[in-house]
């Protein structure tokens, strides 16, 4: 088995850095030893904003973003390097989600498409990288989203606890994780996304600290309701979103019929969309003990207070109290998934995605040589 050191980086739907991890993986144990933010330059992620709403780019412009994504991920691992004095050789491979610009499952053609040349973080680095997790799900008919559940319910089962992970990243999605049956997850929808997108526009904040802004407004009913009314929130599982579908674009579709309304108010509202659709989708699934929360998200107080609030009896929590670092979930996922994938293992749950079949993820990116420890 290809165990050893592994490096997982991930940059999700927020935009809000690019994430990355060290981690020991072997069959029996994944133990973190590191972990560190890398900032996103400003006009990069703009472009990338851009991308995902539908502008256009002509081939040299997507093909120089690709590769600027590629350095800025390389630069990511490069610090992990130096701040933990490591040679490529103590690596057995990075695993990189690479950033999503579009995310379409369903038609003739289905695909789903993340950047960030590879190749680049190779030539960096010197390391062997795994990436392109998502696209063998989508040609096997799975929605090639979301990946985690597999990591979720090696790391969190609980042999007789009902268990939820909820990730509440730019997108929010679901592991149940329940005893004696095949896991199962999928997107809810919105988590930060819109409320990130309101604020940015509103007062050129990335996020909502501690839900200050949003917490100073109140909840729009019609508001709430016309956009519960959209019909993601009702379609039935396996499905996945991105941020081609929920964006700002949406929330000014919605918003027109409701002029001069508060900008404060709006952030209430659609914290209160966040929580509503992720309760709505934990109860039809019958409930849960237990519901574990990773992402930006964990850190909203007026999110996780609703959230405990529409599930009587069920605790909410982080997995940080499970051992497992809320901020740090996606990119140590990614990690795993690059070991699996080097020894010929299964990433995806057909029971999550729809695929036809479980299969070996991802494309691998050979260094000079695949380092490993066997």
């Amino acid at each position: 088995m290809r165990s050893g050191r592994y490096i997982g980086v991930m940059s999700g739907t927020s935009l809000d850095g690019v994430d990355v991890v060290l981690a020991t993986i072997d069959e029996n144990m994944v133990a973190q030893q590191a972990s560190l933010s890398w900032p996103i330059p400003h006009p990069l992620k703009e472009a990338v904003l851009a991308v995902c709403q539908g502008q256009q780019l002509t081939l040299s412009q997507f093909g120089q973003l690709d590769t600027r994504l590629g350095r800025l991920f390389a630069d990511a691992v490069q610090a992990m390097m130096q701040q933990e004095k490591l040679r490529p050789e103590d690596i057995v491979a990075i695993g990189c989600h690479g950033q999503t610009v579009w995310h379409e499952p369903q038609g003739d053609a289905p695909h789903t498409l993340q950047i960030g040349d590879n190749n680049q973080i190779v030539a960096r680095t010197g390391v062997t990288v795994v990436g392109d997790f998502r696209r063998r799900d989508v040609a096997l008919g799975g929605q090639g989203a979301p990946l985690v559940p597999a990591f979720h319910h090696a790391l969190l089962a609980h042999p007789s606890e009902r268990r939820m992970v909820l990730n509440i990243g730019g997108i929010a999605n679901l592991s149940m994780l329940f005893p004696g049956a095949p896991v199962r997850g999928y997107d809810t929808g919105p988590g930060n996304m819109l409320m990130d997108a309101w604020i940015w526009r509103q007062r050129g904040k990335p996020y909502d600290r501690d839900a200050q802004w949003a917490s100073s407004g109140s909840v729009i009913p019609p508001l709430l309701q016309q956009m519960l009314s959209d019909p993601y929130f009702a379609a039935p599982a396996p499905k996945s979103t991105g941020r081609e579908y929920f964006n700002y674009g949406w929330l000014e579709r919605h918003l027109a019929n409701f002029p001069g309304v508060k900008a404060q108010d709006v952030q209430a509202t659609l914290a209160e969309l966040t929580a509503i659709t992720i309760a709505e989708q934990i109860l039809l699934c019958g409930g849960c003990e237990r519901v574990l929360v990773c992402g930006g998200g964990g850190r909203n107080p007026l999110v996780m207070a609703r959230l405990s609030s529409l599930l009587p009896g069920t605790e909410v929590t982080t997995t940080d109290e499970a051992g497992i670092s809320g901020d740090d979930m996606e990119a140590l996922a990614f990690a795993w998934l690059a070991w699996r994938t080097l020894n010929g293992l299964p990433g995806n749950l057909p029971s999550v995605t729809g695929a036809a079949n479980a299969t070996v993820l991802g494309a691998i990116f050979p260094a000079n040589t695949l380092n490993y420890q066997s």
